[in-house]
């Protein structure tokens, strides 16, 4: 089967996303044909990447197993410049996907509202593996 007859052939992904939970969801639109863009740190990358290393050097199968089959770039959101480049992908993408702590994606000044002025027809999801006070979020029933 070529890309062009996968189900979500010409669907753009721009992958804010490390760890887990986020890089497993934008592998999973990957496998299906869109084109995923990792965007990453400059300074270190996906965390990731290094977490498992057997050496410390190379690209953990830990990462690999989690974002194969995407596109790899850089960009530095804590500049203007690379803040730039973001708002720049944003217009393009279809779908932006983020799994960064609680508030860290509003404090770059890509959170939901200045994302969707961007682009208005953006597919905006967030991965969240805490609360918004950065605890886990737990929940009890009464017996």
């Amino acid at each position: 089967m070529s890309a062009k007859n996968t189900a979500l052939s010409g669907v753009r992904v721009l992958d804010f996303t490390q760890f887990e939970a986020g890089p497993s969801c934008t592998e999973a639109l990957a496998w299906l044909g869109a084109d995923v863009v990792k965007v990453e740190n400059p300074d270190r990358g996906d965390p990731g990447r290094l977490a498992a290393s057997e050496d410390g050097k190379t690209d953990a199968y830990y990462f690999l197993l989690f974002n194969a089959n995407k596109r790899s770039m850089t960009c530095d959101l804590k500049s203007e410049e690379g803040l730039a480049l973001a708002r720049r992908l944003i217009a393009e993408a279809d779908v932006m996907i983020e799994n960064f702590a609680p508030g860290l994606i509003e404090k770059l000044g890509l959170g939901y509202d200045t994302v969707k002025a961007i682009n208005p027809r953006l597919i905006y999801a967030q991965v969240k593996g805490f609360a918004p006070d950065g605890l886990t979020a737990i929940s009890s029933a009464s017996t």
